[in-house]
């Protein structure tokens, strides 16, 4: 079964969409751990509005979103980005359009960087956001996240409502923001009055695991052909790409670095005007 998604194209496509037009490119939208697609819905839009021969592919990657029901192992990076290999191949077969782009944030900056390793040079653009390629056994950086892995474990089977799963988590010292966040998968539980949170937290963490575990600094050291370019971008706040990766970043072929000072981690909710115009720009430049 394929990954769950959603394209969004340009609202000047609309018009001509019933009669099969669709954009010639496909730029793969893969969301970080514990997030979904409509994550960056908002931004894509915007980006295809501006780029109109370019389509948005919002990926609910494995265990996530819509594709919670995905879940057979190796729970890995290259599992998943195998996931998406099979999505390309069915959006592929049954549209013009051919998926010559991806975007990834954190966990699906890695994924990205896999798949483009994948596809052996069959992009155009790779762009890589707040993710480093190194292996960081020791998880520097997202000592939150895994926090917030670590306390999902031990989360109770079924809550009354959303509010009270929102309290439980707030309770173990989450922001609240985070704690609403994690709530969108809190969902009812068939033929009762109760509500459980939808994700198989042991899947996440063996995914996190070898989120960790794997380097993928070869993809853009030793690309494969010089058609891709492909370009980190940095939360100049976050802590995730360290003064080191970003030197060795800048000596990779076919790759920029840019570094947004004012962001975080989160870098499409925190300087989204910012990250807009680059991810633009590289587009036009081809």
């Amino acid at each position: 079964m394929p990954l769950a998604h959603a394209i969004v194209t340009s609202p000047s496509l609309s018009a001509e969409a019933s009669r099969g037009t669709s954009p010639p490119r496909l730029m793969l939208f893969l969301h970080g751990i514990l997030g979904s697609g409509a994550n960056w819905r908002t931004f894509a839009k915007q980006v295809v509005t501006a780029q109109p021969d370019w389509g948005a592919v919002l990926v609910d990657l494995r265990l996530h979103g819509d594709s919670r029901e995905i879940v057979a192992p190796p729970h890995t990076i290259s599992a998943a980005a195998g996931d998406v290999q099979e999505l390309v191949a069915m959006l592929e077969a049954s549209s013009s359009s051919r998926v010559r782009g991806v975007l990834g944030h954190s966990f699906g900056g890695k994924i990205a960087l896999e798949l483009a390793r994948q596809r052996e040079g069959d992009l155009d653009q790779l762009f890589v956001i707040d993710s480093t390629p190194s292996a960081r056994p020791s998880g520097r950086g997202s000592e939150s996240t895994q926090h917030i892995v670590d306390l999902l474990a031990d989360l109770p089977t079924d809550f009354a409502d959303r509010k009270a799963f929102t309290a439980w988590v707030e309770e173990r010292g989450v922001s609240r923001p985070t704690a609403m966040w994690l709530a969108m998968n809190v969902r009812p539980v068939l033929n009762t009055t109760r509500f459980a949170f939808r994700i198989d937290v042991a899947g996440i963490r063996a995914m996190l695991h070898d989120y960790f575990q794997v380097d993928l600094w070869d993809v853009l050291e030793r690309p494969a052909g010089e058609g891709m370019r492909s370009h980190l971008i940095v939360g100049g706040r976050s802590d995730i790409v360290d003064a080191s990766d970003r030197e060795r970043a800048k000596r990779c072929p076919h790759t920029t670095l840019d570094v947004i000072e004012e962001a975080d981690h989160w870098v499409h909710v925190d300087a989204p005007d910012a990250l807009r115009t680059l991810v633009l720009g590289y587009l036009a430049a081809g």
